[in-house]
This record gives structure tokens, C-alpha cells and sequence, in this order.
């Protein structure tokens, strides 16, 4: 009976786990919303909903620790627990990526380089985390594996984008250094999300390698 609770309760974690990760894409896609309609009211919404995304890190980083301290777990739940702890921490972090795309939205005042799209690349990383969390939820280890894949053309998208960007800078002619000025902001809140978009990348595919390593006790995908 104390054997089945326990299952229980880690049957518990991952169900929690997962609604957490439906929280954190939610924000993510609110952020990718505001900077696409310059909708600074949602973007506060994504920066004010913050802290319940690190509460949520919280709670379970709690039960996480109590499953530890209940009794001596076996190594395919000790992995699990483990895991479990480390996917929590990318979401908490991904979740901070999303602020940011709010903040950029506050503080953009132009739209200056319709070749970048960062839409598609906002969808890109979503379906990466989508796709890593049905990983983690199925123990899909081919999936881990195959999304691990599909981060190179996320890297390379964003490398695209970056150098669309700079070539533009260097091409334009500018009046004034007022001009100038704001020009420079405009290309540095730009380069910014498309970092942030590639670490939400890094992070799904973190999730991937923790999901593999659970269920095969395979590290191939941490180093």
C-alpha cells in the first residue's frame, strides 16, 4: 500500500509538471502576441503572470524534495525525480524568456525589419516544447532524440535572422544621429528575442536530454 501511494505520488508530479508547461507556452505565446501587435496590455499581463510561474517552480521543487525525503527511492524513480526537478528549472526559465518578449514590447516604438519573422520562429520553439513535454509525458525516447535534431534548424534560423539584421544596419543610409539612436535600439531589442527564441530552443532540448536520460539512463543528450 505505502509502495502504491508512493507511485501516486509521482504519478502526481508528472501530471503537475505538465500543467506547468502548459502555463509556461501559454505565456510564451502571450508574448509572442504582444510584440506582433504591439499589445502593450497583454505584455504587462505576461510580465505580471510571472509569479505564478515561479510559484508553480516552487511548489513542485517542494514535492520533488519530499519524494526524496519519503523513502529510498529506486533508480528508475530516482531518475525520474531527478529529471523531473531539472525539467521544472527550464520551464521556470522559459518562462522568464516570455517576460522579456513583454518588456521588448514595451519598449519598442518601431517595426523595422519585416524580413525577420519571429513568428515562425516563436512557433518553431513552441512546438519544440510542446513536443519535448509529450516526450517526457510518453517516455518517447525516439522523440527526445529526433527533437534534439530538429534544434539545428532552429540555430540556424536564428542565425539567418541575425545576420538579415545586421546587413540591413549596414546598408541604411541615416540622416541624423537621433536617427542613428534609435535605430540602434530598434536592432538591439530585435537581436535580443531572437537570442531569447533560441534559448527556448536550448531549453526544450534540455528537457528532451532529462526525459532520456529517465527513462534509458542515457546522457548522450547532456553533453
Amino acid at each position: 500500500m505505502a509502495r502504491q501511494s508512493y507511485q501516486e505520488k509521482l504519478e502526481t508530479l508528472r501530471e503537475d509538471i505538465l500543467y506547468m508547461s502548459e502555463i509556461v507556452m501559454e505565456r510564451l505565446r502571450m508574448g509572442l502576441d504582444a510584440l506582433e501587435q504591439k499589445d502593450n496590455d497583454l505584455a504587462r499581463e505576461v510580465i505580471k503572470g510571472d509569479s505564478e510561474v515561479n510559484q508553480q517552480y516552487l511548489d513542485l521543487e517542494q514535492q520533488c524534495i519530499e519524494l526524496l525525503a519519503l523513502q529510498q527511492p529506486v533508480a528508475s524513480d530516482l531518475r525520474f525525480i531527478a529529471a523531473s526537478f531539472k525539467i521544472i528549472t527550464d520551464l521556470e526559465r522559459i518562462g522568464d524568456l516570455a517576460v522579456n518578449l513583454g518588456e521588448y514590447t514595451l519598449d519598442a516604438r518601431h517595426d523595422l525589419f519585416p524580413d525577420v519573422d519571429v513568428q515562425e520562429m516563436g512557433e518553431m520553439t513552441l512546438e519544440m516544447i510542446e513536443d519535448a513535454m509529450l516526450a517526457y509525458d510518453s517516455e518517447d525516447t525516439d522523440g527526445c532524440r529526433e527533437l534534439a535534431e530538429r534544434d539545428d534548424d532552429l540555430d540556424h534560423f536564428a542565425e539567418r535572422a541575425s545576420e538579415i539584421v545586421v546587413r540591413d544596419l549596414i546598408e541604411r543610409e541615416l540622416d541624423s544621429p537621433d536617427e542613428v539612436e534609435r535605430l540602434l535600439q530598434d536592432v538591439s531589442r530585435l537581436l535580443l528575442t531572437i537570442r531569447d527564441l533560441e534559448r527556448v530552443g536550448d531549453h526544450a532540448v534540455n528537457i528532451a536530454a532529462r526525459t532520456l536520460y529517465m527513462v534509458e539512463n542515457d546522457d548522450e543528450l547532456i553533453y
